[in-house]
């Protein structure tokens, strides 16, 4: 679901060489968790196409507040711990999404996983 009002987290992590498929995993079990929130929209993991230990998270909530009091949560915060390891470095931005123009004819994109 993405559409206007909709909160938008772009989080970027460099991860340490070699950890990719244990950061992978755990990153899945971690967006099963905070799939169950209901102000949770969806969540996605990509992998920067030519850069090894580059990873890009996007979420989507249904207002900031909702996302803020995530993330100061105490699981949220032992989400981090535990993603910790693997990080090397990365930021983090929000934005409102404000318009939207879907793709007519468009094909469905198979689901990663």
């Amino acid at each position: 679901m993405t559409g206007p009002g909709i909160f938008r987290v772009i989080l970027h992590m460099e991860i340490e060489p070699g950890t990719g498929p244990d950061f992978e995993r755990l990153w899945q079990d971690i967006a099963r968790a905070i799939s169950t929130r209901s102000a949770n929209l969806g969540q996605w993991l990509f992998k920067e196409h030519g850069v090894e230990h580059s990873y890009y998270v996007v979420t989507d909530w249904s207002d900031e507040e909702s996302f803020r009091e995530f993330e100061l949560s105490a699981p949220h915060v032992r989400n981090r711990e535990r993603l910790g390891r693997y990080r090397r470095g990365g930021w983090m931005t929000t934005m409102r999404i404000v318009g939207q123009a879907e793709a007519s004819g468009a094909q469905t994109v198979p689901s990663a996983g």
